[in-house]
């Protein structure tokens, strides 16, 4: 028999056979290895495609047989991960319960469920749950104070090895009837300059036009006018403080009629920092009592909020061995004094010690800080036990 001939046969024998018989006829495989490149092109498309579908044979042959073994221990399955509740009013409440099922083939526990804020909150949910039953967990989520879109999450925890934390997520677009922008009206002011004032944006978001009365302020401390930029649409509400201001925080409330039935009076909160010209911050020295053992270094940071530029100098504490340091981080703003007491220092009962420098505020030229200093503790006779009169300090007063 010709060499052609015999190598499709071996090539034929081989398909049969399967890998490992084939093994056994060595002189076969190389013969058709030897004529696989020789031949006419239908004999060697003829060798090629056996050669193939004993390779592609050989391979299934080989790849091993998956059995799907059944979901051992406890399963957790939601309905679904996240819910959104949509378009919702300000101030409204909802409620929506998540379903899940226990897919497995144990008992499925859910020993807890975290909101991550106060204003979403978890009812009584499904604790046990046995294979192939459902539960639920109910969630309840306020508004309140939200507006535009909103995500919060819920953590569900259980005895599910697979995922023993779940996330669940709840969204929401809050809307608001009508809406202002910034919701506060905040005004930083100095007690050198104390008038300022910012300006509110008003939307309408209901269909119907909207219509506002003149603005009414609860504190004569703050006046506000109104002006309209799309009739029955948008508005601009300007709040600005009418001084004198005393120093501090001062609060007020902005009330407007409206023409809405959601809302019939809106109310905006105004409020005012003022601010001292100048702020010296500790206001005073609290020394421990006597006698020191060790160096003590205090720090004072002087901040200039005035208009013009802050020069301070010839700064000093009228007590013997006392060390006062100045420095200027920002020219003419910010300031810092290093004051340092000696091992041993006392203030002797009565006398007056305090920090002071002078300054080129026309209001304040010279600055002062108390130090004080705890009094030793005093003991009752015969009764064991120590007092430590207590007097309260009193603030400095920048002169």
């Amino acid at each position: 028999m010709d060499e052609p001939r015999l190598a499709i046969m071996s090539a034929i024998q081989m398909l049969r056979c399967g890998w490992t018989q084939c093994l056994t006829q060595v002189e076969m495989f190389p013969r058709f290895m030897r004529w696989r490149g020789r031949g006419t092109p239908t004999l060697r498309l003829c060798c090629w495609s056996m050669a193939l579908g004993f390779w592609g044979g050989t391979a299934a042959a080989q790849t091993p047989t998956v059995v799907a073994g059944s979901t051992v221990g406890p399963r957790i399955q939601f309905a679904t991960l996240v819910h959104d509740f949509g378009r919702m009013k300000n101030g409204e409440t909802v409620k929506y319960s998540y379903i899940f099922t226990n897919v497995g083939d144990r008992l499925l526990e859910v020993s807890n469920v975290h909101a991550s804020c106060g204003c979403t909150t978890s009812g009584e949910y499904s604790r046990q749950v046995e294979p192939g039953t459902t539960g639920t967990i109910p969630i309840q989520f306020s508004s309140g104070s939200f507006h535009g879109d909103v995500t919060k999450m819920i953590t569900v925890t259980c005895n599910d090895a697979t995922q023993p934390n779940v996330i669940l997520q709840l969204k929401a677009h809050i809307w608001k009837p009508i809406e202002v922008t910034p919701p506060l009206a905040t005004l930083q002011v100095t007690a050198e300059s104390p008038a300022n004032s910012t300006t509110l944006r008003i939307i309408n978001n209901e269909e119907t036009p909207l219509t506002l009365s003149a603005p009414e302020s609860s504190n004569p401390a703050f006046a506000a006018e109104l002006k309209t930029a799309l009739p029955g649409k948008e508005f601009e509400l300007t709040v600005r403080t009418v001084p004198p201001l005393p120093n501090g925080m001062v609060q007020g409330q902005i009330s407007l009629k409206t023409s809405s039935t959601e809302v019939p009076v809106l109310s905006l909160t105004a409020w005012a920092n003022v601010q001292p010209a100048i702020m010296v911050t500790p206001a005073q020295i609290i020394l421990p009592a006597a006698p020191t053992t060790t160096l003590r270094p205090y720090t004072i940071l002087v901040r200039n909020n005035a208009t013009n530029a802050l020069v301070l100098r010839d700064a000093v504490v009228n007590a013997h061995g006392v060390d006062v340091q100045l420095k200027e981080h920002q020219p003419g703003r910010y300031f810092s004094l290093t004051v340092t007491f000696p091992a041993g220092f006392e203030i002797a009962p009565g006398e007056n010690v305090e920090l002071s420098l002078k300054s080129n505020h026309p209001q304040f030229p010279v600055i002062k800080v108390p130090v004080q200093q705890t009094p030793r503790p005093t003991s009752t006779v015969g009764s064991g036990q120590f007092f430590v009169p207590l007097t309260p300090p009193a603030l400095p007063q920048p002169r």
